[in-house]
């Protein structure tokens, strides 16, 4: 039989070295992970403090309107941020009092929102598509004068429309103040709001597809609806959306041109009704705020897909 070998002094010396090595190794990976610890801590720690402070202070008012909307009482004094009894009260009453034309204020509100967003879209993309793809003299200077219009602030017209409106009023009654059809023309008057934002877009399709659809004999209008603004969809939505909830939100020129109780738009009758007694027509409002909110939150995500189609491909160009 032949027996185990023996180990030999090398053997054991270097055995004896290299235990001691690998331990000392294997406890500076935890100090090194402490490090690691503290920075991100320290780095990233913060960020994320922020993030739960901002979610927690735009959470509070949606809390506590959705609160008031639950509380059978309805007042300022009895509501807290978590409902402690539940009563659909006040959604009832929202349909059962004629001297609050909930529904019918939210259908003036969806008319005029869609009018103003069909015809701003319209104008604003033929607008887009000119400044984008044609070079003319006073290209330009007409971009600029737009941009100058933009910047103008809405409250500084308010006077000059309200005096134009009147003297409209007495020649054609239909389009004057108190009337829905002149409540739109004004709101109109922003029609070219989104020609940068769209124009941007524009200028990301390749040319090529322009000519290339011309050389098979289409012409400007055939390029524009065919070619181009099958391609422009996702901008367009968020254009259609920047609008609508514009249109639906908007209280001031709502608020000075329309005053009769059967033509108001959603924001002026419902701070009307709680102008009128604060102390309790709070869950009357808080109610019909999250009726209004509810559709528009089902539509953004319902378009969620096209928002992030248009924010990613205004990232690269071409």
């Amino acid at each position: 039989m032949t027996s185990a070998p023996t180990p030999t002094a090398a053997t054991v010396a270097t055995t004896a070295v290299t235990k001691p090595s690998r331990r000392r190794g294997e406890d500076r990976g935890a100090p090194q992970d402490k490090v690691r610890g503290a920075r991100w801590w320290r780095e990233m720690s913060w960020r994320y403090l922020v993030g739960v402070i901002a979610c927690v202070y735009a959470a509070i008012p949606i809390l506590y309107i959705v609160s008031a909307s639950l509380n059978p009482i309805g007042s300022v004094a009895s509501t807290d941020l978590i409902p402690t009894t539940i009563s659909f009260t006040n959604f009832e009453q929202l349909w059962s009092t004629p001297s609050r034309p909930f529904f019918r204020w939210a259908g003036n509100t969806v008319v005029v929102a869609l009018v103003v967003v069909v015809a701003q879209l319209l104008c604003s993309c033929f607008a887009a598509y000119a400044f984008s793809r044609f070079r003319f003299k006073g290209r330009r200077a007409g971009l600029l004068s737009l941009l100058l219009v933009l910047m103008f602030p809405q409250i500084l017209v308010t006077v000059a429309l309200f005096q134009m409106f009147s003297v409209v009023g007495e020649v054609m009654p239909s389009v004057g103040l108190d009337t829905l059809p002149g409540y739109i023309l004004i709101m109109l008057g922003g029609s070219l709001g989104q020609v940068y934002l769209i124009k941007g877009f524009f200028d990301t399709v390749p040319p090529e597809l322009d000519e290339a659809a011309k050389i098979d004999g289409a012409g400007h209008f055939q390029v524009f609806v065919r070619i181009l603004l099958p391609l422009l969809r996702s901008i367009l939505v968020i254009s259609g959306l920047l609008v609508f909830v514009g249109v639906v939100g908007e209280f001031l020129l709502a608020s000075i041109f329309l005053r009769s109780t059967d033509i108001k738009t959603i924001a002026v009758g419902m701070q009307g009704v709680l102008a009128a007694d604060k102390s309790n027509n709070l869950g009357w409002f808080a109610a019909g705020s999250v009726v209004i909110a509810v559709p528009i939150i089902l539509l953004f995500q319902y378009l969620q897909r096209y928002i992030v189609g248009g924010i990613t491909s205004g990232a690269v160009k071409g």
